[in-house]
Formats: C-alpha cells, structure tokens, sequence
C-alpha cells in the first residue's frame, strides 16, 4: 500500500513572485515559481490570496523542474499575467 501527502502552500498577492507561462484574458492560468525541492512536490496545491483573504490563484503543481514549480489555475485565475 502507498500513502501519498500533499500540502497546501499559501502566498500573498502583494509579495508573490513568479512567471505566468500561460494566460487567459490577462490572468495567469500557469505560473513558474521558486520553490525548496525538499519542501515541495509535484500534487501540492498552490493558493495566492490578497489581503482581503480572497483567492487569486488556487490550483496544483503539476511537476518541479531546477528548482522552480510550475501550477495551473485553468478556470478561476484572477492572478494579473506579469510574463507569458
């Protein structure tokens, strides 16, 4: 039997940094971001709030590559496209 665990990695808006690879209607619905390869794994979900406390970005990695971590929002992204 394997067990899997995934965990939720949270940001600010304001302080978040990363790279859209991916977008629609100007926001972001893939990003690339820096992340600790020992603290995170592909399956970890990914929220970006402001400070309001609403969501901007809610999605999944999907896989880790040379330390930075690439999720996807296809639906929901209300994360501004800085580079795509």
């Amino acid at each position: 039997m394997e067990v899997a665990f995934c965990q939720t990695h949270s940001f600010n808006t304001d302080t978040f940094e990363y790279d859209a690879v991916s977008a629609e209607n100007g926001n972001a619905t893939i990003i690339k971001f820096k992340v600790d390869e020992k603290l995170s794994s592909p399956g970890d979900v990914v929220v970006v709030v402001n400070t309001e406390g609403d969501i901007s970005f809610h999605g999944l990695i999907g896989k880790i590559e040379d330390g930075y971590a690439f999720a996807s929002d296809p639906k929901g992204s209300l994360l501004p496209a800085t580079v795509v």
